[in-house]
This record gives structure tokens, sequence and C-alpha cells, in this order.
């Protein structure tokens, strides 16, 4: 936060930043309407599969119900959460272990429900992807559903309604709140949402996001039901809750409320416009995007495409390895979404932190300099000609770039290219189409790539410059290591000259190059990135306009 808008001393709840921006309110924690499922035995549990089954079904019927009526609130891009939710519903895994539940335990359908509701979210919390984490809300939210058609069979129970107090909106309270209570929210009665547990990647946020709303998540046991009727101050970039504030402190806040509501109309000028320099030059304004989820977030951030779209997801949420078919509809979604736009997608990037148990990688004492991404593809070509294949075959429902991660070497390049053109001659013999002009790129992510970028910038049609490994492989400072973070200068003389040299090369074999990484994000020093001549700049999404402003200024 600018030092001109010190905090007081007041006393604050910490919790994660998860929609930006400033409310003021007093706390309402949500009370559900719905009862605990109690666990009863039942004698007929062949009748007891049927009251689920029946459920279950009117559950998805409502959910279609729900999409339908999100539609215009969220978009849909937003409002497509709520055909996932009918597809978890349609899932067998998780039909199966509810009904072997109600059989081998001889108990209760709503009792089945909750049981294994809480067993899949307790597995998706346990994730290290922060992208399935946010899969826990939703199996939740499903399961709420179907509980309460099973509690109150004529239907599911209205959501309860969020009154103001004394005609001012409340900030809303809660464990987590589900995304269907969020899109059902009356704005005019929530200006901001605080809850004890949750994740930055749940649907939840993206709706708090796109609906404007001010959110602080994860801030555990402190927030009780004993704060019910305080008067806080949530500060969403921020992270905190401040409780009871003084006179000052509202002053403060309110001034700064204004100044960023009248940003944020400003930046508003932007959007629909393309990014260009004060010259008149023109720079890709892109968004990096995680996974399918987060193409809501690209599309209101008005991105120009997609600089980042990182494919790990796929098998970082898979129990084995994806197949070609799963994988297309994935990458055809992400193309159609897109509608024409540029969607470089990231080949498969598992190793280092990221990690799926089914590849069955050994154990390594520095794993960020060992079998990873472009190795593991390299070594087992096959697992790289299955995305391959799913991506040739989507390339013709939109844009699409590959780009390869973790390059070395001329060698690598030229091997990851002979197995494109294996798959191409694989594709062509089959008579499938796929479009015969897909752009392929590298990640420059190491010094080696940076150094002989001369060499590998003739082979390709773009590169894009990974500034987090980058900074870490040149300065030798492991990014997981917290300890190390004041030795961590992504700004250091050597990563600048590595990332200019980068350029220089591209641009002599005229081919372009884009920046992605934190230091892409940061606006202070975007001037110093237009100066070296980079052409494409890929941030979250929620920096596009800020960033499209700040270039603006630029000559």
């Amino acid at each position: 936060m600018d030092s001109s808008y010190s905090v007081p001393v007041n006393k604050t709840l910490n919790g994660t930043p998860a929609s930006r921006g400033i409310a003021f309110g007093r706390i309402t924690f949500l009370h559900r309407e719905c009862e605990p499922s109690v666990r009863h035995t039942v004698e007929d549990t062949t009748q007891e599969c049927e009251r689920f089954e029946k459920a279950r079904k009117t559950a998805i019927a409502q959910l279609g119900s729900l999409y339908e009526t999100s539609l215009e609130k969220l978009g849909e891009q937003n409002a497509f959460v709520f055909q996932i939710h009918q597809l978890m519903l349609d899932d067998p895994d998780y039909v199966s272990q509810i009904n072997d539940t109600i059989v081998t335990q001889r108990v209760n359908a709503e009792y089945a429900v909750d049981f294994i509701a809480n067993k899949f979210a307790a597995m998706f919390r346990a994730m290290d992807n922060e992208y399935m984490q946010g899969r826990a809300s939703d199996v939740i939210d499903v399961s709420r559903r179907l509980n309460d058609i099973l509690l109150y069979e004529k239907g599911a129970l209205k959501r309860p309604k969020i009154h103001k107090i004394d005609g001012q909106p409340v900030i809303l309270a809660t464990d987590d709140l589900a995304p269907s209570e969020t899109v059902q929210l009356d704005q005019d009665a929530v200006s901001g949402i605080i809850t004890s547990h949750g994740s930055t990647r749940s649907h939840t946020v993206i709706f708090a996001r796109t609906m404007g709303l001010p959110a602080v998540i994860t801030i555990g046991d402190e927030l009780n039901e004993d704060l019910e009727g305080k008067f806080v101050i949530v500060d969403g970039a921020q992270g905190i809750v401040i409780l009871e504030p003084d006179k000052n402190t509202i002053a403060l806040y309110s001034e700064k409320k204004r100044i960023e509501d009248a940003l944020r109309e400003k930046l508003e000028q932007y959007r629909g416009r393309e990014t260009y320099t004060r010259s008149g030059r023109k720079i890709h304004l892109y968004a990096n995007a995680a996974s399918l989820s987060d193409l809501d977030l690209v599309k209101a951030s008005d991105a120009e495409g997609i600089g980042l779209f990182r494919s790990e997801y796929i098998y970082l949420s898979s129990d084995d390895y994806p197949t070609e078919d799963y994988q297309y509809d994935i990458y055809r979604q992400a193309l159609s979404l897109m509608d024409g736009k540029r969607v470089i997608i990231r080949t498969l990037d598992i190793g280092a932190d990221k990690t799926a148990d089914y590849f069955m990688l050994k154990k390594e004492e520095n794993p960020a300099m060992g079998m990873r991404a472009v190795r593991i593809c390299l070594t087992q070509p096959e697992i790289f000609k299955t995305q391959l294949r799913a991506l040739y075959r989507a390339s013709v429902h939109g844009r699409l770039a590959i780009m390869f991660p973790m390059i070395n070497s001329v060698e690598e390049v030229k091997s990851c290219l002979k197995i494109c053109h294996e798959v191409e001659a694989e594709l062509i013999s089959k008579g499938i189409a796929f479009d015969k002009n897909i752009e392929k790129g590298i990640m420059v992510e190491t010094p080696a790539a940076a150094i002989i970028s001369d060499e590998i910038a003739p082979l390709v049609d773009f590169f894009s410059i990974g500034t987090n490994d980058l900074t870490q492989f040149t300065l030798a400072v492991d990014r997981q290591n917290a300890s190390l973070g004041r030795f961590l200068n992504p700004y250091h003389h050597a990563v600048m000259r590595l990332i200019e040299n980068t350029v220089i090369n591209a641009h002599k074999a005229g081919i372009w190059v884009g920046i992605c990484g934190e230091l892409a994000s940061d606006e202070h020093f975007t001037h110093e990135l237009i100066r070296i001549g980079i052409d494409e700049i890929s941030v979250v999404p929620s920096n596009i306009l800020m960033l499209r402003a700040r270039i603006a200024t630029l000559g």
C-alpha cells in the first residue's frame, strides 16, 4: 500500500487478498437454513439410492436454470461454472461413492452426500495445486444443493436473504461462500465478502471480482460470530479487515476509495482499445491463464489474447495421464472462447514445484534443475505426442501458438520440431484437419537459452521470456526459498542484459518477443520493457487496463 495511506493502529484481521477494492459495513454472518445431516440407519437401501437419484436429477435441472439466469449477470464464461457443476453431478466416481456409502453403511442419503462431499473437499484442499484447491468450494456447493433437495423434498431451500443494516450495505462473513450463493447475492445489500477459508482460484473469488465486490479470504478462526454487527473496513488489495476503525482511519480509507473508484472509472476509457505507445508502436497486451476457469477473467479484463496458458493443470488435476480427447476438448474450448485471438499454450511443464504422482519422477536433490518440462517430453515422447495431437486437432477452432518451456539448446528445439512434424504427418495420413500455420516458440527462462538466442531464433516464430525462472537461474537463488527473498533481484543488471540480448537476437531474425512472469506486471518497469523492444506483455488479467493506460503514456 502507498506510504501515504499507512494504517493507524487498529485491530485488524489478516487474510489473503482475493478481490481488490475497499468496502465499509457491519459484519453479517451467512446463516444457512440447511440442517446438519444426521446419520441414521435405513432398512431399504435400494429405495434410499432411488431417493438420491431423484435429488440428483432435480439438482441438475436447477443448475440448468441457474446457468440461464447467471448469463446476464456474469456473462457466459462465468455462468459456465454451473454447467461444470452439472458435470460433477454426473461424475461416476462421485455418484458411485455416495451410492456405495448408502449401501455398505446402510445410511441415509443426506449423510452419504455430506460424507463424500467432505472427503472430496478435503482431498482438493490438500493438493499443492491452487487451481485444484479452488474446486473444494464447488463440490461443497453441489452437495449442499443435493441435501437441500433431500431434506426438503419439494425442492432446494431458498438461499438466505441478506439485509442492509441501518440502510447501509453489509460485509458478508462466512466460512467459504459457494459459487451459487455468490451469484445470488443482492449487491445493493452486500458491499464486501470476508471468509475464514477458501482459495484465490475458486469460482467464488472469480465471481466476486467480476461483480466488483472487495473480498478477503482465509482469515481463519479469528473470523467468528462474536464479530457479528461490528463495523469494519475491508481492504481487498491488502488482504486486511480493520475492526471498529477510528474516525481518522475511516476518513483515510474513504479518500483512498474515492481515488481508487476515480482511477477505475478513468481506466475504463481504455477498454475496447488496442495497446499503443504514445509514438504509435503496437504492443500486444495479453493475459496469463492457469486453466479454463480463468478465461472469464481474461475476457472481462479486455486482454488482446492469452500469452501463457498453463497446460500443466490438466495433468495436475488428473489421476492418470490425460487422454488425447480429454486434452483436445479443453484446448478446443480455450481457443473457441477467445474468439480468434491468439492463445499461446505452453506444453507440459511438470516437475520442480509441480508434480503428479503418476509420472513417478524420482526424488531429486534439486528438482528445479532436474527432470522437468521439455526434458520429460523428450524423454517420454509418447506423452508429448499425445498433447501435441490434441493441440493440433484443436487448432482449427481458433488462433493457436505452441510454446516449449525450459529450452536450453538448439538440439532440444530441433527435437521438439521434429516431433511436431511427425504429428503433422500422422494427422494428414488420417485425414484429420489442423491449422498449417501454427506458430511455434520457446520460453527463454535459462541463461543458456538467452545467450544462444541468436542460434535459436531462426528456428522458431517467437520467444517468450519467463522472468521468474530466468532470474533464479541467473542469480543462483531458489525462488521457492522465502529466506532468500532479498537476494532475488529481477532487476539485476545480469538479468536485464540477458533480456536485452534475447530481444536484439529475436528482432535480427525477424521474430517477435514476449515477456511473462512477475516482472511483466510491474507497471513501474514497463517503460524499460518498451525501451528494450518487447513486443508482447502477458500479465494477470486484473493488470490489463492499468498497463494499457501506462503504455499509452510512453514514447
